[in-house]
């Protein structure tokens, strides 16, 4: 799988998170996007330093089509149980990941 596809699956995810937080009419909490920030910033750290064998896993369809279903659960439990916290948990961290993604992408 490429870059683009994590991207896309990034973007598919974000845009359940967003819907989730529209659809239980909840504000976005930036302390929970922060923790969502913190959240990826220190996963992708360590990612980075085992990248061979996240890449090993990720590159397998059912761990990416899992880990998507997994995001829909997330936002079903989020709308829930506690929509502002969890969902903007959620967006804090996907909107990092398509970010250090980006960098990903067009660093020469």
């Amino acid at each position: 799988m490429s870059l683009v596809t994590d991207g896309v699956l990034a973007v598919i995810a974000l845009a359940a998170f967003v819907g989730g937080l529209a659809v239980a009419s909840a504000p976005l909490s930036l302390p929970f996007v922060a923790v969502g920030v913190l959240g990826t910033l220190v996963f992708e750290a360590i990612a980075f330093s085992h990248s061979e064998l996240v890449r090993e896993y990720w590159e397998r369809p059912a761990i990416q089509l899992g880990t998507l279903a997994g995001a829909f659960v997330t936002v079903g439990i989020g709308i829930a149980v506690a929509p502002s916290r969890l969902l903007s948990a959620g967006i804090g961290s996907l909107v990092t990941y398509l970010l250090i993604l980006s960098v990903v992408l067009v660093r020469p």
